[in-house]
């Protein structure tokens, strides 16, 4: 691995801009579609410089990063292990496009030097980590950084809820790995360096920043070609199917309303099924709860 540049001094945004200079840990999961927060068409525009930087850390990164040291003091205290921070963004030998910035290094006395990743977590999402789940984000995340360094393996330490602290051991992949270098690879050198975009999807990433992206418009015609027209009606398809859709979910739901009546609650053979129960400002609320508990 090399030392792209040192990063213990680095202001936030010039950070922000090494990164661009190749592909995170974090990007991974993006590019695979695994982040519900990012599509790989927002990443695209990001790495291009087609979109704003937000110089200014978000709340939840930096609540994510002062946690970080107490994750890692709590991992070496349970554990024994030798925890140091790496102040520097890295690089793989032969793919440049890879790029790694450690959370921490830990040292074990008979395996050498390995990764330690820090995570936190909300209550809600506890199962992603229950007995040897990793959410696959963080594990492809942290076999990105395996690639990057060489290292053989690696730790990746949560604290949930901020109550329930766990931590979990992560071998080298190198099946894992080559698979991401290929994908990488060819999202850089296919789109970055092409600059050419991915495939638009529909998430709400790419929808707000094709908003942001074209925000100014002129008055000028622009002429379809059939693939638009093929688009177009197969826009039109699908709001039929929404409206025939709509009609027929509140045909259902009228359905059982109806034989609810004033009874606020339905249930199949001790189990509750549906409610349709008052707000604070008196309005009823439909609700259908899990139906695979009752089947």
């Amino acid at each position: 691995m090399k030392v792209l540049v040192n990063t213990k001094e680095l202001p936030y945004a010039e950070w922000l801009e090494y990164r661009k200079l190749g592909i995170g840990g974090s990007d991974v999961g993006i590019i695979v579609g695994l982040n519900k927060y990012k599509s790989a068409f927002t990443l695209f525009l990001e790495k291009t410089n087609q979109l704003p930087t937000d110089d200014e850390q978000s709340e939840a990164a930096y609540w994510g990063n002062t946690l970080e040291d107490i994750v890692a003091q709590e991992f070496s205290k349970r554990t024994g292990l030798e925890v140091n921070e790496r102040h520097e963004l890295l690089q793989h030998d032969t793919y440049d496009f890879m790029l790694a910035n450690l959370d921490r290094e830990v040292t074990c006395p008979n395996r050498g030097i390995g990764i330690l990743e820090c995570k936190t977590s909300s209550e809600y999402l506890k199962d992603e980590w229950n007995e040897d789940k990793i959410p696959d984000s963080y594990y492809l995340q942290v076999q990105h950084y395996l690639a990057v360094t060489g290292y053989s393996f690696a730790y990746i330490a949560v604290l949930i809820g901020g109550n329930k602290f766990v931590y979990k051991e992560i071998e080298r992949d190198e099946e894992v790995i080559n698979y991401l270098i290929q994908l990488e690879g060819e999202f850089w050198n296919n789109h970055i360096l092409k600059n050419i975009p991915p495939v638009i999807d529909g998430s709400d990433s790419t929808t707000s920043s094709i908003k942001l992206f074209y925000s100014e418009s002129n008055n000028v015609s622009i002429e379809l070609s059939r693939k638009e027209l093929r688009i177009l009606q197969n826009l039109e398809e699908v709001k039929k199917q929404i409206h025939s859709l709509e009609l027929q979910k509140s045909e259902y739901e009228n359905k059982i309303k109806n034989y609810l009546g004033e009874y606020e609650i339905g249930e199949y053979e001790g189990s509750v099924v549906v409610t349709w129960k008052a707000n604070k400002r008196n309005v009823r609320q439909f609700k259908i709860k899990n139906m695979l508990e009752v089947i």
